[in-house]
């Protein structure tokens, strides 16, 4: 009887470092980068990725309004886009981390704010905004990128 214990209590002790094996083999094992697209894929090496994740956080590139319009159409259509990237890879607004905002005018900013304001959730993400000297590339009034996590 004694000995039919210590097996049992051999197999148990066996059983249990195996699952902490795994599990640290699991914690230590190296994270993947990914890429997301929406749609197909452009042919050749793109100029950069629309997403990536590196382990359970996403990056999502900067997106701009490239269509004529003011400040607050600009910054919806932007925050839509962003939007849709996040739900794409698995994640979504109330998960963003860290928000940059690039306006092509400073003065726009109050305006921005107005679309802005509440789109990721009660509990809003860090954020830096600026307007870079030279404005925004092809002409959208604000561009913004996100880092969050899935």
């Amino acid at each position: 009887m004694q000995e039919s214990r210590r097996n049992l209590f051999g197999l148990l002790k066996a059983a249990v470092a195996g699952l902490l094996g795994v599990r640290l083999a699991q914690a230590q094992a190296k994270p993947e980068k990914r890429t997301y697209w929406r749609g197909k894929r452009p042919e050749g090496i793109p100029l950069f990725s629309p997403a990536v994740s590196y382990g359970n956080l996403l990056f999502i590139s900067g997106k701009g309004a490239h269509f004529p319009g003011d400040i607050k159409a600009h910054t919806k259509h932007v925050l839509d886009e962003i939007e849709k990237e996040l739900i794409n890879a698995g994640s979504s607004m109330e998960k963003v981390l860290k928000v940059n905002v690039y306006l092509n005018d400073i003065k726009d900013y109050d305006a921005m704010n107005e679309v802005y304001r509440g789109r990721f959730g009660p509990n809003p993400p860090a954020r830096t905004t600026v307007a870079p000297a030279g404005g925004i590339p092809g002409g959208s009034l604000v561009e913004i990128d996100v880092i969050a996590y899935i």
